[in-house]
């Protein structure tokens, strides 16, 4: 250990030389090199944390350059992952940096998240945090997670029990849904230093969390507004029933469809009469009419469960989270309704609507037919 890298810090009667030693043993994930990630990095590469992940699969811009602030303009095109582990190497050798320029999906994330013990969560998309939050549970690793948009900020710990209560959160309990109409940095801008603040203080969570130093944020979240300096805490509770759609094994976990589930949560994808056709012929598809019985015409020509809109509560006892579910009415609305509603009752599910209903349908069938 070099102590005098590390004296001003060793120097806090509630730190000391044990706390350091924790620092230096540990090994801390971070999941995006962009707004949040640049600061978490350089501060947690300067306190001494021993093993720094950082992931990555996207190249340095020149508008990320206004708050990205490992970056400079040379490293235009360059691997943010790879950049930034070279900048920080350079600020402290001592430590060992894995880079990893790649996409966590699925089928890599449990096995990333598994070497770590601990993750910050700097990503800029629903669909990565759902996926990071939902391996933290899964491998039961604290979460300190961050957000900014425009002038307001957002920190807080998860999947990390409360000293006092035992309790644990985790995103899910903030966010049982991905915001509807959501906008993201790139559609409605960030000022420069927001992430700067707030991708420190994620710094700072998981260097308590590491060394056991006073009580973490865990099941709470602090939001700062930079415009007025504004500081709000509030807590977050679990609630089983915001958890339901949660995977609760690594099979789950690997069938989960996270783009599906943030990006086309609130707007359930549509398919055409071909591509229902063409899934019919390749895929064991679980197809509900929601028309009413006296509704014409009769449908034989493919398997399907008939549940009217009236009586639509009796589905949940008969669909699995693991089906692929296509429901059609007669012209499309009413499908689109209760598809949403599918979607909503079992995320895990891939729910269309299908496009015109089955008057569509049937007009296309005939032409193919004849």
């Amino acid at each position: 250990m070099n102590f005098e890298r590390y004296s001003k810090q060793i120097l806090l009667k509630e730190f000391g030389i044990a706390a350091q030693e924790k620092l230096l043993n540990a090994k801390v994930l971070v999941v995006g090199a962009g707004g949040l990630g640049c600061p978490a990095l350089q501060y947690l590469a300067a306190a001494g944390v021993g093993t720094i992940g950082i992931v990555d699969f996207d190249v340095v811009e020149i508008s990320n350059l206004h708050r990205q602030i490992l970056y400079n303009v040379d490293d235009i095109g360059k691997s943010k992952a790879e950049t930034a582990a070279l900048k920080l190497n350079l600020l402290n050798p001592e430590i060992k940096f894995q880079s990893l320029n790649l996409k966590l999906q699925t089928s890599n994330t449990l096995k990333i998240v598994s070497q770590y013990d601990l993750v910050i969560d700097g990503s800029d998309n629903f669909s990565t945090r759902y996926l990071v939050n939902d391996a933290c549970v899964l491998l039961n690793k604290p979460l300190v997670y961050g957000a900014v948009l425009q002038f307001e900020g957002q920190v807080g710990v998860f999947n990390l029990a409360d000293k006092k209560t035992n309790i644990k959160t985790n995103y899910r309990n903030l966010f049982p849904a991905p915001p509807e109409n959501y906008l993201s940095c790139n559609e409605a801008g960030v000022l420069g230093v927001l992430p700067g603040i707030i991708g420190t203080m994620q710094a700072a969570e998981a260097i308590k969390i590491i060394t056991k130093i006073d009580n973490p944020l865990s099941n709470k979240i602090i939001s700062y507004n930079a415009l007025n300096n504004f500081f709000y805490e509030f807590e977050i509770s679990p609630d089983k029933k915001t958890e339901e759609g949660t995977p609760k094994n690594e099979m789950e976990f690997l069938n989960f469809n996270y783009d599906w589930f943030c990006e086309l949560h609130n707007a359930i994808c549509e398919i055409s009469v071909k591509e229902f056709n063409e899934m019919m012929s390749i895929e064991n598809l679980f197809v509900i009419d929601v028309r009413e019985k006296t509704e014409l015409p009769l449908v034989d020509e493919f398997p399907l469960v008939r549940i009217s809109l009236s009586e639509f509560e009796k589905l949940a006892p008969i669909i699995s989270p693991e089906n692929k579910v296509v429901v059609f009415c007669k012209s499309g609305k009413r499908s689109i309704k209760v598809a949403k509603t599918l979607k909503e009752k079992f995320p895990t599910c891939s729910v269309f609507s299908l496009a015109g209903g089955i008057t569509a349908w049937e007009k296309q069938y005939k032409k193919i037919s004849v």
